[in-house]
C-alpha cells in the first residue's frame, strides 16, 4: 500500500499561549493536488512550517512521504521542495548559479547536478537565460526559476506558498501547466496555499483552516454541494447607510473597506433587497454559489480582497504612468 504524501494527526502548536493549530488531522494521497485555504492567522503558515521542518509542534504527528518530520528532519527535507511566498533567490547570481548552489546544499553529485539543472531550466523555459543574473528577471521568470530550484533534487512533495501572487494570468496558467505535467509524469504531490479561487477549482482535495482548526475538507464539488450559497456584496454610500443595512440584515458579513456581504436564498432575492436598500448603495456584486461563497460562509471572510487587488492594480498603473 502506498504511503500518503502527508499524514498529520492531532497536531497542536501555540504561540504565547494562543493556539495556532488546534488538533489538526489530515491525510493527502501521493500524487494529489491539494489546496490549503484560510484567512490570515488561520494557521496555514504554521502547518507548512512544521511539515517543512522549519519549526516544531507542541504535540501530534506530522509525516511527509512516510518520514516523521520531528524525528528525521534531514530525511524529510530530502523528500520535499518548497517555493516560498517571498522570493528567496540570490539576485546577484545567475540562474545557473542559484541552481548549482541548491544542488550542492543537497549533496547532489556533480554529474547528476548538471543533468538536473539542464532538465529543470528546460522545463520552465529558462535555458536561454541560464547565465543571466537573476536581478534582471521579471517576476514571472523568478517564480519559474524558484519552481525549477524546488524540483532540482526530485522531491516527492512540492510545497507552494502563494506561488503566483502578483503574477499576470498568463504566467499563472503557464506555471500550473508545468505542475500538472509533473504530476502526470512523476506522481508528484503538490501542496498549495493560494488566494486565487480559479487555482483551487482544479485541486483534488481542498482543506479550509480557520482559527487553527479544519472547518471543512473535500473535493471542490463536494464543498460547493454542502456549503455554497448566494451572496450579494455591497458598498454602502456612507457609514449611516452601512449601519442601517447591518441592523436590518443581522446575518450579513462585514468585509474590509466598509463593505457588506448579504446572504441570499437565491438570485430572485436580489431584486427584493435592492428595492428596499438600493438607494443606500454605491456598488453591488452578485456572488453565485461557488468555492468563494463556501469560504465566505465558513469563515465570514473573503478568500481574496478584491478591493485591495484593484487598489494595487491602480497603484501599479500610476507608477508606470509616472515612468513615461
Amino acid at each position: 500500500m502506498t504511503k500518503p504524501a502527508v499524514f498529520v494527526e492531532n497536531l497542536t502548536c501555540s504561540y504565547a499561549g494562543k493556539r495556532a493549530l488546534d488538533g489538526v488531522s489530515l491525510t493527502i494521497p501521493t500524487g494529489a493536488s491539494f489546496s490549503l485555504l484560510g484567512p490570515n492567522g488561520a494557521g496555514k503558515t504554521t502547518l507548512i512550517n512544521i511539515l517543512c521542518t522549519l519549526q516544531g509542534a507542541d504535540s501530534g504527528i506530522a509525516m511527509v512521504a512516510g518520514v516523521d518530520v520531528a524525528r528525521h528532519p534531514t530525511q524529510a527535507r530530502n523528500s520535499i521542495g518548497v517555493v516560498f511566498q517571498d522570493s528567496s533567490l540570490d539576485d546577484r547570481l545567475s540562474a545557473w548559479e542559484n541552481l548549482e548552489f541548491h544542488g550542492l546544499v543537497y549533496g547532489m553529485p556533480a554529474r547528476k547536478r548538471r543533468q538536473r539543472i539542464d532538465a529543470v531550466l528546460d522545463l520552465v523555459e529558462l535555458s536561454d537565460w541560464r547565465e543571466t543574473v537573476v536581478r534582471s528577471f521579471s517576476g514571472g521568470m523568478r517564480r519559474r526559476l524558484e519552481i525549477a530550484r524546488a524540483l532540482l533534487h526530485e522531491p516527492a512533495l512540492l510545497f507552494l506558498d502563494e506561488p503566483t501572487v502578483g503574477l499576470d494570468a498568463q504566467t499563472r496558467q503557464r506555471i500550473w501547466a508545468y505542475l500538472d505535467q509533473l504530476r502526470r509524469e512523476r506522481d508528484l504531490t503538490v501542496f498549495t496555499t493560494t488566494h486565487y479561487i480559479e487555482e483551487v477549482e482544479g485541486s483534488d482535495q481542498v482543506c479550509i483552516l480557520d482559527g487553527g482548526r479544519i472547518v471543512a475538507e473535500g473535493s471542490p464539488q463536494s464543498l460547493k454541494d454542502e456549503y455554497a450559497r448566494s451572496w450579494l456584496h455591497v458598498v454602502p454610500l456612507d457609514a449611516a447607510a452601512r449601519d442601517t443595512i447591518a441592523a436590518a440584515v443581522p446575518d450579513c458579513r462585514e468585509l474590509s473597506h466598509g463593505r457588506l456581504a448579504i446572504p441570499l436564498a437565491g438570485a430572485d432575492k436580489v431584486d427584493a433587497f435592492l428595492g428596499q436598500f438600493g438607494s443606500l448603495l454605491a456598488e453591488t456584486r452578485y456572488e453565485p454559489p461557488s468555492l468563494e461563497s463556501v469560504f465566505l460562509s465558513l469563515t465570514g471572510r473573503e478568500l481574496r480582497d478584491r478591493m485591495a487587488d484593484r487598489h494595487a492594480i491602480e497603484q501599479a498603473a500610476g507608477r508606470r504612468a509616472g515612468r513615461r
